[in-house]
């Protein structure tokens, strides 16, 4: 067996994205090798029960949000926390951050995708979803800077393409795909 091409896999998302991250994680349903970490968008007053609704929708696969400091675990699905950031650390672990919002956002997708990108390199796989603001261009472009390889939802079929757009202005060396291609993507790992 090969070793995967990437030690960590971040998926950013805010309004529309949902139906498009339920379908990613059922494309990775035999997934035991790489973490999954998702940065969704969500009211900040508001009790969340995502982390359910993604585990019922996507089948076998236990989603959870993680705890400040703890370790990352190979094949595990992680959504960050609600009203925090979340950061990766170099031990491989978690950190979260009750910092300013960012793009009127906690957690960032931004935040996030340049955290992941000093903790694990170019071994990051970095996908863009819907959204109505620009949260996770600028971390899709530091990301792709750094050789990590940067996919980003085709805004013609993102039900909010704000966000996709957002990162196809800053960046050009992103992979542009729809939900279909984004599966068969995710199912090739």
């Amino acid at each position: 067996m090969s070793l995967p091409k990437y030690d960590m896999i971040v998926i950013g998302g805010s309004a529309g994205s949902i139906p498009v991250c339920i379908s990613l994680l059922k494309a990775l349903i035999n997934n035991q090798h790489i973490p999954v970490v998702l940065v969704i968008h969500r009211m900040r007053n508001v009790v969340s029960q995502l982390d359910k609704l993604l585990t019922r929708e996507a089948g076998s696969v236990k989603i959870t949000e993680p705890e400040d400091k703890q370790a990352i675990t190979k094949g595990k699905i992680y959504l960050a926390p609600q009203n925090y950031h979340l950061l990766f650390e170099e031990d491989y672990s978690f950190s979260l951050d009750y910092s300013d919002p960012v793009h009127y956002s906690r957690p960032s997708i931004d935040v996030s995708f340049e955290s992941a990108g000093r903790a694990y390199g170019n071994r990051v796989l970095a996908i863009l979803l819907s959204g109505a603001n620009a949260d996770g261009a600028e971390g899709l472009s530091y990301l792709s800077d750094i050789g990590a390889d940067c996919i980003v939802q085709d805004p013609n079929s993102a039900q909010y393409p704000t966000m996709p757009s957002s990162a196809i202005a800053l960046e050009k060396n992103i992979r542009i795909m729809t939900e279909v291609e984004m599966i068969a993507f995710l199912q090739e790992l």
